[in-house]
């Protein structure tokens, strides 16, 4: 498959940042992590982060946290965190937190309505044919 490049310029809607979460975190890693997104995402247009849990081994509650403070460091800059590869000790553990649907949003998907078509007219049977 060969890509063209179009004629005049590209317009791209929707940026992500994407970084990986793995090894073991302290409480006193977190405004840092928090302070270094914040950098990354200040002045751009808002999109979605990807953050990569696969490498979390044995995720803990700070690791919870971090993810937490991370999501609200995120939707300060008006971007998303979203969580990729989070294993089933990951989720139970924010289960347990009350942080499952602060950490796990699924992906919103437009409002199915039905499109009108055209002006409906209410037929009054005293009215003549035609």
């Amino acid at each position: 498959m060969i890509l063209r490049a179009v004629a005049g310029p590209t317009c791209v809607t929707t940026f992500a940042i994407s970084f990986a979460m793995d090894g073991t975190l302290t409480r006193a890693d977190i405004p840092a992590l928090c302070v270094r997104l914040a950098e990354v995402l200040r002045g751009r247009d808002p999109g979605v982060v990807v953050c990569d849990v696969s490498g979390a081994i044995r995720p803990d509650v700070v690791m919870v946290e971090a993810l937490a403070r991370l999501c609200l460091t995120a939707r300060r800059h008006g971007w998303r965190l979203v969580l990729n590869g989070a294993s089933a000790d990951l989720l139970e553990l924010a289960d347990l937190l009350g942080l499952t649907g602060v950490l796990f949003q699924p992906l919103r998907q437009p409002e199915h309505r039905k499109q009108a078509c055209g002006v409906e007219e209410v037929v009054d049977r005293r009215d003549p044919p035609g």
